[in-house]
């Protein structure tokens, strides 16, 4: 989506260092009183340095790695399960991304997987197809030159199979979620305009790409909206 090694888990309250507290802070989760939510930022050295360089992350991308942070939260899977997943993003960003999670896991919205797209080898394609919830890869945008935002650690995809990218001429990535390209459906793990996971991201000032005009990529939230 970001520790001595990524394996580490910390059981009760996670320490994290998102905007506006400590990094010593064991009462970070429950400010708002969100029974069973945890969570850790962290600076991404050791194996998960290791692990990500020359993957997800390489010289040359917009953003150091310095300037990442991992993330792991509990959220709810498709089957009601309380379960850890990892996420990274932009330093900047983890604090609102920490809320994020915290209010989806309040509204216990469904998410399939959230491992880091270093599983997949950065493949995007093979992260969606595993309908796997994602943020940080240094990939351009598809057919361009152009740099993702998913390279400046500024963008999420949810759920990519209940959420695909869908163009005017009816294709469907991943194909998987073709079934989903019909938006009156209600499936756990959608996303809606106006629902709670729309509102957590827009209560952040995140934008879904469910909303633009022409090509509509339901499973995308960034920062500034492209």
């Amino acid at each position: 989506m970001k520790v001595a090694t990524l394996a580490a888990v910390v059981v009760g309250a996670l320490w994290a260092a998102p905007a506006g507290l400590s990094s010593d802070s064991p009462r970070a989760e429950a400010r708002d009183n969100v029974k069973g939510f945890e969570y850790q930022v962290r600076e991404i050295k050791g194996k998960a340095r290791r692990r990500m360089t020359g993957v997800s992350w390489r010289p040359g991308c917009p953003v150091h790695i310095d300037s990442l942070r991992l993330i792991r939260t509990t959220f709810w899977d498709f089957d009601g399960k309380r379960e850890t997943g990892s996420i990274v993003v932009h330093e900047d960003e983890s604090g609102e991304i920490v809320r994020v999670f915290r209010s989806l896991y309040r509204h216990k919205f469904k998410i399939r997987r959230m491992q880091l797209i270093d599983r997949y080898n950065g493949s995007d394609h093979a992260s969606m197809n595993a309908d796997n919830t994602s943020g940080f890869n240094c990939r351009y945008i598809a057919g361009t030159s152009n740099w993702s935002q998913h390279a400046y650690g500024r963008a999420i995809d949810v759920n990519p199979v209940e959420n695909p990218y869908v163009t005017p001429s009816g294709h469907v990535s991943p194909p998987a979620g073709e079934p989903y390209a019909n938006r009156s459906r209600h499936d756990k793990g959608m996303v809606h305009r106006g629902d709670h996971a729309y509102r957590a991201f827009a209560q952040e000032d995140w934008k879904w790409g469910g909303d633009w005009s022409g090509t509509k990529d339901y499973q995308h939230f960034s920062r500034n909206g492209n």
